[in-house]
């Protein structure tokens, strides 16, 4: 046939043992490969430990190596040892989520925040700098806007700096718990020894990984890709108009393909799975971008149903939610284009 956001795409990682051009990597190459994911997990833990709480490189790593651990017990689990994968999964899954919210909160908060002064019009210097799409942007001062954004601005940072402090409290809490001890134990001991199958040693990764791309294909080929070949999506405008709180219907077969792409990039990862496939990174990236579009357009609905506020202000998230919302349909357009290139 690949979120980059603190959960965006990250350069591969190629480790030592792989097998050489030319060979299909094996059960050993797939000990090799997670043999080098829970090193670089207890790097990042250690870094984590050492600096009192840790830094946002650290906990990236964390999430990054649990994600790949995870996703490689899942793509080649038939060669594992099977209890094992299936215990171990979950956790590594628990721990990537938990580290991840903070970061999430704060990215969505920003999302908006900009989006706000873009759609405000022109304003003042900027007073700090966030990290949008990749590259740092400015926040303007909240002063050049209008009374109504001003005051759905200082909505949506109270809600999610709140969301934020508890998801820092509450990684920091799981960071020192039994619960969290008990998976570092067990990934430091995949660090050294990996439970294999009986034969899973020289048996070809190829089965796995191409059952992991078929799932893939599945989940693309139902996708609405000629809808999303058209700037004009009336049954999201229907949707987004309707004072139904629940998910976008159209939102969670998008989430399921983005899940079934990181899990079938992974399974590239160790050398020689698969030919190299140019789209995979930008058809990721995309659908990253239309998680967190869908993700900012929900934040703004809910506190839009904030009981008691002033109309300006719930007018001006309706008028965010929107945004975000052409921008979900935006990142779909580009994932089409990208898939069927």
């Amino acid at each position: 046939m690949a979120p980059r956001h603190p959960d965006r795409p990250h350069p591969e990682t190629v480790p030592a043992g792989a097998a050489p051009a030319g060979e299909d990597p094996t059960g050993e190459d797939l000990a090799a490969y997670l043999r080098a994911q829970a090193t670089e997990f207890l790097r990042a833990l250690r870094t984590q430990r050492e600096h009192g709480g840790g830094t946002e490189g650290a906990g990236r790593a964390l999430r990054r190596s649990a994600r790949r651990i995870s996703a490689a017990l899942h793509t080649f689990r038939t060669l594992l040892d099977p209890a094992w994968a299936d215990t171990l999964r979950p956790e590594l899954a628990w721990v990537s989520g938990l580290l991840a919210l903070e970061h999430a909160q704060e990215a969505r908060l920003d999302r908006l925040l900009l989006a706000l002064h873009r759609l405000s019009g022109p304003a003042p210097a900027p007073v700090r700098a966030v990290v949008h799409a990749g590259a740092p942007a400015p926040v303007p001062e909240r002063s050049g806007l209008t009374v109504g954004a001003a005051k759905a601005g200082a909505l949506l940072e109270r809600r999610l700096t709140l969301a934020r402090t508890r998801a820092h409290s509450a990684a920091l809490e799981a960071l020192g718990s039994a619960r969290f001890h008990a998976v570092a134990d067990r990934v430091a001991l995949l660090a050294s020894d990996v439970p294999l199958a009986p034969g899973a040693s020289t048996a070809g990764l190829g089965p796995s990984a191409a059952a992991a791309e078929d799932r893939l294909a599945g989940a693309v080929s139902v996708l609405p890709l000629v809808t999303a070949g058209d700037p004009y999506n009336a049954q999201a405008l229907i949707h987004g108009l309707s004072p139904d709180p629940a998910p976008h219907p159209q939102d969670g077969p998008w989430h399921q393909v983005r899940l079934l792409l990181r899990l079938h990039r992974y399974a590239r990862e160790i050398p020689h799975t698969a030919p190299a496939d140019p789209r995979l990174r930008p058809a990721a990236e995309a659908l990253t971008r239309h998680r967190d579009a869908a993700e900012a357009a929900a934040e703004a609905a809910q506190a839009a149903r904030t009981p008691r506020i002033a109309p300006a202000t719930a007018y001006a998230l309706g008028v965010l939610h929107a945004d975000q919302r052409h921008e979900v349909e935006a990142a779909r357009f580009t994932f089409q284009q990208t898939w069927q290139s």
